[in-house]
């Protein structure tokens, strides 16, 4: 793998760190895995979850975070690329878009749905876009989509497989199906496609492959499938210089694997999570009570849902785990020690 370009900047390592919210991929990570050569992502989800009008404005109060926490990562990494992860799903997609345009973001990289007007919501901008896809019909839909529409294509693709921590862009019985050998067959499908659409357009279209990216023997099993550059969340959830309060580094540390279990989102998405007293009540069929409702998703039904998804987790990014939905990805319960970023970076790519 060769560092790639994401409009005029050139990484130094082929690297992006995934988004992780709520609050747990701001702009201390992100800027601190930009200052290592890599891409830094942060979450917009509920990102303005400690403004002081959050509850009764969690609108501008996210918008108003989206810049903070970009000031915050150019802090850390003048130059480097830094971006943003915005979910499709989310209600105020268009406004999150328009926010981190605004802040001055290299790239957005979207999923949690198929981001089909991201396009025309960057054009005019320098602003490179992403889609994240899952499966060879996602790929083909979102790009054939962009191409006729638009007459545009995807500036970088990441593909996320099984093993990724959160929402999954599976059901399932397709978590069972896709099995390491079958998945690695579907990516090398979704490459092909995009290999097609870069010599339609004449321009590289990196290729990052994510889900289940923990070391360096990953990273390489990447490349050589085709994969241009690896996205890695979960192992950055571990460092001093991630977001996450001690506590929700703590669950990952003292998680074992049998620990790491499929949960059901509210919006019946399923989701990688730890096990924990939290998870153990849903599981049982539990209805928790929640706070009214914050507006996050676009289709979710506040009186009919077992438990909130942005309370739950920003009970995570406060440090109250027992009451919080704790996302991670297939090898979180590896992570053993609190790491810098750079010692992530390092050990990733066999830097010595």
């Amino acid at each position: 793998m060769n560092p790639f370009k994401v409009g005029e900047k050139i990484t130094r390592v082929p690297l992006i760190q995934g988004g992780m919210g709520v609050g747990i991929s701001l702009g201390n990570l992100a800027g601190s895995v930009a200052a290592e050569g890599g891409v830094g992502i942060i979450s917009t989800a509920q990102i303005g979850f400690r403004e002081p009008d959050f509850e009764k404005n969690p609108v501008k109060a996210n918008e108003r975070a989206i810049q903070k926490e970009m000031d915050k990562a150019r802090k850390i990494s003048p130059e480097g690329i830094i971006g943003y992860n915005i979910m499709t799903a989310l209600k105020e997609f268009k406004n999150h878009v328009a926010a981190a345009v605004k802040a001055g973001a290299d790239v957005i990289i979207s999923g949690a749905g198929l981001p089909t007007e991201l396009p025309r919501l960057t054009e005019g901008s320098s602003t490179q876009i992403a889609p994240i896809v899952s499966t060879e019909k996602s790929a083909k839909v979102i790009l054939k989509y962009w191409d006729r529409k638009y007459q545009r294509t995807a500036d970088l693709v990441v593909i996320e497989g099984p093993k990724a921590g959160g929402h999954l862009g599976f059901k399932k019985d397709e978590l069972q199906y896709y099995s390491p050998e079958v998945y690695d067959e579907e990516v090398r499908k979704i490459i092909k496609i995009i290999r097609g659409y870069e010599t339609k357009y004449q321009k590289k279209i990196p290729v990052i492959l994510a889900g289940g990216i923990y070391d360096s023997d990953d990273v390489k099993h990447a490349a050589g499938l085709g994969a241009d550059g690896v996205q890695v969340a979960t192992r950055f959830v571990t460092t001093k210089e991630c977001d996450a309060p001690a506590e929700y580094k703590g669950a990952y540390l003292k998680a074992e694997k049998e620990d790491i279990v499929i949960v059901k989102s509210p919006v019946g998405m399923p989701g990688r999570a730890i096990l924990n007293p939290f998870i153990k009540r849903v599981m049982l069929g539990e209805k928790i009570p929640h706070t009214p409702c914050h507006g996050c998703l676009a289709k979710c039904s506040p009186n009919d849902i077992p438990y909130c998804i942005t309370d739950s987790l920003i009970n995570a990014a406060k440090g109250k785990v027992d009451q919080a939905l704790l996302f991670c990805g297939a090898d979180a319960y590896k992570a053993k020690r609190i790491e810098t970023v750079k010692e992530v970076v390092d050990s990733l790519f066999d830097n010595k």
